[in-house]
């Protein structure tokens, strides 16, 4: 994986590649390249280790231009990011891209050696080019051949294809990784995300699992996995070019980190009244399920799936209901026992995780009687695969370390469990008032990211460390993994997290001299407990960071630096206390130096195993 760009048009696509694949840089990837047919009927490609702009100086340099090409930015899953790994791939006048794993290509890559074939690369997705290029030497028809490529392959991908021999069309695959269509004006274009696209078109079909398209200039033909032709829907985008700007910000993420008031709002938006859910805030059927549903199966990959372990806690502490939350990628793979009446929940920032995406299909086939998807992206895999969806709303997140996605998938839960104990239980009596703290929360989120330049001075406490502890009860103890979390991503130092009263069954022999130990310490029933593990991280001469809630009486001192945040409510508390640690990370990764929006090994969409 990471990101596909393809384009038809009466006008030079070269540019066009290029600036798509700027707008997938965020996606993270270790090289790129692209193909084009140019006018003297030649397939020609150029490819490069590293950042999208050293192929834009070379493609300027090389003067390469066409009417119709494929481009792809490149993440490592097999063969290391070396040139000859750089995608795209071509055998005779084939070009193709791909994105995700064919997982039967060792069986293909032999049988094509022992027929001829010479590979150049250490991927996977080298096999696809030689299937396309030798089908084509029984059949001109470049669909014909594409076919029968899809018939073989076993696996996730999404693939673009061009072919010096069949200049006027482009063919489209998408089965497990996404792919989508964008409709120009005499130019058409082919994206592994909308966002690529957005400059050019307005207009998209998202091709549904197993579809294959003929994509001309004229025209679009899509087949199923049948050979069928079948029509999609023609979505509208909302996105613009202008998502992508930074703005006033150094790093997406810093803009994302500060755009969470909005986003939250944007999420709460047609949702809630003066102190009511709105009935139609998950659909006409959602009321109906509500009322019978008995238990909840929660499924998530890295930062979702904390925002789900913080939603057991208000799903049982609010609505009453018995609760698990699961990494998706245990869930596909072990046996489960499916409990009537249980609600599967997923979450996804894109809506095309691979392993979440694949719990929801195996949760199909065990039987769960009803799911639901919290989900950024409306069009995505996982939306329309659902039967209850509520959107976040965060807008488009480009930084790979989510922030805003994680705050608004917490305020869609949190919607979530309100509308569940409503419907479930007759004597539920909190509604007005949680309604009312989510009414509140946009102000709270500003408050804390006031703290912005407090927690910047944080920051050098932590350059010459190389590990870090962060500790939380109760509904916090999430939290705490989550800003672990943000910390390893972008500044690369190791963080854990534990729950605080797990100090003393093995991890208090971790803490030395000096070890920055981050504390999340709300007003709360569990506050006495906490100052006694802080206590023990003090006679090991840990370096304690406290955030501590509004009216918790903890004096700054030696080895303890306390930072006072807002008074928050009860139930909202753990979406505006990770604003602190998010922007903890971020000003750690400031001083460390590290690529804060595009840290080394991530990719923003894990599509593939």
């Amino acid at each position: 994986m990471c990101g596909i760009v393809g384009a038809i048009s009466r006008r030079n696509v070269t540019p066009l590649l290029l600036e798509g694949l700027k707008k997938l840089e965020y996606r993270g990837y270790d090289s790129a390249g692209f193909a084009v047919i140019n006018k003297y009927h030649h397939l020609k490609r150029l490819r490069i280790e590293g950042r999208v702009k050293k192929l834009v100086d070379l493609s300027i340099e090389k003067d390469i231009k066409g009417k119709i090409g494929i481009a792809h930015t490149r993440w490592a899953t097999h063969g290391k990011p070396l040139l000859k790994n750089a995608h795209p791939h071509v055998a005779g006048n084939v070009a193709i891209v791909h994105n995700g794993i064919i997982e039967n290509y060792v069986e293909l890559r032999e049988k094509l050696l022992a027929e001829g074939c010479r590979f150049h690369s250490k991927t996977d997705s080298e096999v696809i080019v030689h299937l396309v290029n030798q089908y084509l030497q029984k059949t001109d028809n470049l669909l014909e051949a594409c076919k029968k490529v899809r018939a073989e392959l076993r696996g996730a991908y999404a693939i673009g294809i061009i072919s010096a021999d069949s200049e006027d069309r482009i063919i489209a695959i998408r089965s497990g990784s996404p792919l989508v269509i964008g409709i120009g004006i005499e130019e058409n274009f082919i994206g592994s995300d909308p966002i690529a696209l957005a400059q050019f078109a307005q207009n998209f079909i998202y091709l549904e699992e197993g579809d294959i398209a003929e994509i001309t200039l004229e025209k679009v033909s899509i087949y199923d996995l049948k050979n069928t032709p079948v029509s999609r829907k023609i979505s509208s985008s909302k996105i613009s070019a202008d998502s992508m700007d930074k703005g006033e910000f150094r790093h997406y993420m810093e803009k994302e980190i500060f755009e969470q008031s909005d986003a939250i709002q944007n999420c709460l938006l047609e949702r809630i009244g003066k102190n009511h859910i709105l009935d139609n805030a998950f659909g006409e059927k959602a009321a109906k399920i509500f009322s019978k549903i008995k238990r909840v199966q929660i499924t998530a990959c890295g930062t979702s799936f904390y925002a789900g372990f913080v939603a057991k806690y208000w799903l049982e502490g609010i609505a009453k209901l018995p609760t698990n939350i699961e990494v998706a990628s245990e869930f596909r793979y072990r046996d489960v026992v499916v409990e009537p009446d249980t609600l599967f929940i997923t979450i996804s920032q894109s809506g095309e995780t691979a392993d979440t995406l694949e719990a929801l299909r195996r949760a199909n086939k065990l039987g769960y009687k009803h799911s639901l998807a919290i989900c950024n992206v409306a069009e995505s895999s996982l939306s329309r695969e659902s039967d209850l969806l509520l959107t976040t709303k965060a807008g488009p997140e480009i930084g790979v370390a989510s922030t805003k996605a994680f705050t608004t998938q917490l305020t869609a839960l949190l919607l979530l469990t309100i509308s569940l104990a409503k419907h479930r239980l007759p004597e539920f009596k909190k509604e007005a008032e949680l309604v009312a703290q989510l009414h509140d929360l946009p102000d709270v989120i500003n408050k804390m990211l006031a703290l912005d330049r407090s927690i910047s001075r944080l920051a050098p406490l932590f350059a010459d460390k190389d590990h870090a502890f962060f500790l939380g009860r109760g509904i916090h103890f999430p939290i705490a993994m989550e800003g672990a979390l943000k910390l390893k991503e972008i500044s690369y130092l190791h963080a854990e997290a534990y729950p605080s009263g797990e100090l003393k069954h093995g991890p208090l022999a971790l803490i030395e001299a000096g070890m920055p130990v981050v504390v999340v310490a709300p007003h709360n029933n569990l506050i006495d407990k906490l100052i006694s593990n802080i206590h023990e991280v003090q006679a090991r001469s840990g370096k304690l960071i406290i955030f501590a809630d509004d009216g918790v009486s903890i004096p700054s001192e030696k080895d303890l630096l306390v930072i006072n945040m807002p008074a928050v409510a009860k139930y909202i508390a753990p979406i505006a206390h990770i604003i602190p640690l998010q922007l903890l990370a971020y000003h750690v990764a400031l001083i460390k130096g590290t690529d804060v929006d595009q840290p080394r090994n991530l990719a923003k969409s894990v599509t593939v195993e």
